[in-house]
């Protein structure tokens, strides 16, 4: 996608990360400003994703990743959501999940050029669960190197809640995979199974034995 082509969602989200770092940085509140500007330019990771790589993303899958990244980033930390909502970090933690469990299927389903018949269905949605399982590890590792290194407090009470993590994290991965096990079988799995074939149909040059 291109800066035009952003949905109204993105547009907000990188309007009000703009204005809270300059605030931020008036009323000198590094930290927000920090994490404010840190999470502004990850917001255009995909755009820079699909330019190095040549892979159109999807509007929703664009949308999804700066809303999980502003949810998260921002509005967990500088707004304290975490605190302030018990459920904040569950509902993040399983989104984030299924998405990498639908990106593991759809990073094998591409090396097989859309082949259906390369590998058994269940070979496939067991290479997405590890992939959706392996990020959400790495996601952790990442919240204890953000909380030792600046003094954040992404892990909350350290070993309880990462171990909770990892365990909506797999149930995430195992949802992701499972949408892209019945989509190989042709069987629909609500709302997942849209976005699994919406990509699709936007690489078709990639996935050129989808309908054999």
């Amino acid at each position: 996608m291109k800066f035009r082509e952003q949905s109204r969602l993105v547009l907000f989200v990188w309007a009000t990360l703009v204005i809270a770092a300059i605030a931020a940085l008036v009323l000198g509140r590094w930290s927000a400003a920090f994490v404010a500007i840190v999470t502004l330019t990850l917001t255009f990771l995909p755009m820079a994703f699909e330019s190095r790589f040549n892979i159109k993303l999807p509007a929703e899958f664009g949308a999804a990743i700066v809303l999980f990244l502003f949810a998260t980033l921002f509005l967990g930390e500088v707004g304290d959501f975490y605190n302030k909502y018990w459920w904040w970090d569950v509902v993040l933690h399983t989104g984030s999940a299924i998405g990498f469990g639908l990106m593991g299927f759809i990073l094998i389903f591409m090396m097989f050029e859309g082949d259906r018949y390369a590998a058994p269905p269940i070979a496939i949605a067991l290479f997405s669960f590890t992939f959706g399982v392996s990020i959400g590890a790495l996601w952790e590792i990442f919240e204890f190197f953000m909380d030792q290194s600046f003094g954040l407090n992404m892990q909350k009470s350290g070993l309880l809640d990462t171990m909770w993590d990892l365990i909506v994290n797999t149930i995430g991965a195992a949802l992701g995979a499972t949408a892209g096990f019945f989509y190989l079988k042709r069987r629909h799995f609500g709302w997942l199974s849209y976005l699994i074939d919406k990509f699709v149909k936007a690489n078709q040059r990639l996935f050129r034995k989808r309908n054999r």
